[in-house]
């Protein structure tokens, strides 16, 4: 029986993550900040899939918190084959803003918790011979978008490099970079994404779907729908100013 640990697992796309990783089977370990929702979760996965379900309750901001959910990673005795480390959040705090709080909680959470957890789960599941690292990084890695752009970057190197490391060992490790989802990330953060094109728009079904068979399938990269790996593979190539230029437009109309 495998066992999935999912961060940020009661909204979004790790929700989605958790709904089909026990669709297939696996049992969880969800891992987030809201008792109430962490346990509502729990208990509708129990009850719709009839897999076991562990929660945990920490906030990845928290060192202390970070270090609780690497010791359930950790334990030999409760072995973990699949992480998705997936917690995060958006922010429309501009880098000029005098308070820096939210940019050095986005680091928190989407850069050093995802380091930590990663190599965590990565050592234990090199001593078994197989496993899969699973993190969200997003299309933003490719533009220019404040302190967003900048820790999903991070995390997409991480999960490259944490790849090259694992190659040959049964382990893989997935960047999963999705553009625009339907999901309650953008109204949580504030952001206006009412004037964003429809056909941009991606389905967390998809998004996560996709994802899984890339893991499987041992791919460094996932990108979901032809539309955004064709975007990613626009933004690679395009001079850096245009880029800019691009994200700026993109900012504009967001807000």
């Amino acid at each position: 029986m495998t066992t999935a640990l999912v961060t940020g697992a009661t909204a979004g796309i790790g929700a989605e993550f958790a709904r089909q990783l026990a669709a297939r089977g696996d049992d969880l370990v969800l891992v987030a900040r809201n008792a109430e929702r962490l346990e509502a979760s729990a208990a509708d996965l129990r009850t719709r899939y009839g897999v076991t379900v562990e929660v945990l309750i920490a906030d990845l901001a928290v060192r202390e918190d970070v270090a609780r959910v690497a010791d359930r990673l950790a334990d030999p005795g409760r072995p973990v084959d699949v992480l998705v480390n997936n917690a995060g959040f958006g922010d429309p705090t501009r880098l000029l803003d005098a308070d820096t709080s939210p940019h050095e909680r986005a680091l928190d959470v989407m850069g050093a918790a995802v380091l930590v957890l990663g190599n965590t789960a990565a050592r234990a599941m090199v001593a078994r011979g197989h496993g899969q690292v699973v993190t969200v990084a997003s299309l933003s890695a490719w533009i220019t978008q404040g302190s967003y752009s900048a820790v999903k970057s991070f995390a997409k190197l991480y999960s490259e490099a944490l790849s090259n490391e694992l190659h040959g060992t049964g382990v893989t490790a997935t960047a999963l970079c999705p553009g625009w989802v339907r999901t309650e990330f953008h109204e949580r953060a504030a952001i206006d994404a009412g004037r964003i094109p429809a056909p941009v728009w991606v389905s967390a079904q998809r998004c996560v779907s996709e994802c899984l068979a890339d893991a499987d399938a041992g791919k460094a990269i996932s990108l979901p729908t032809k539309r955004w790996k064709l975007a990613a593979l626009a933004l690679q190539h395009l001079p850096r100013g245009a880029v800019r230029a691009i994200t700026r437009q993109v900012d504009r109309a967001r807000n």
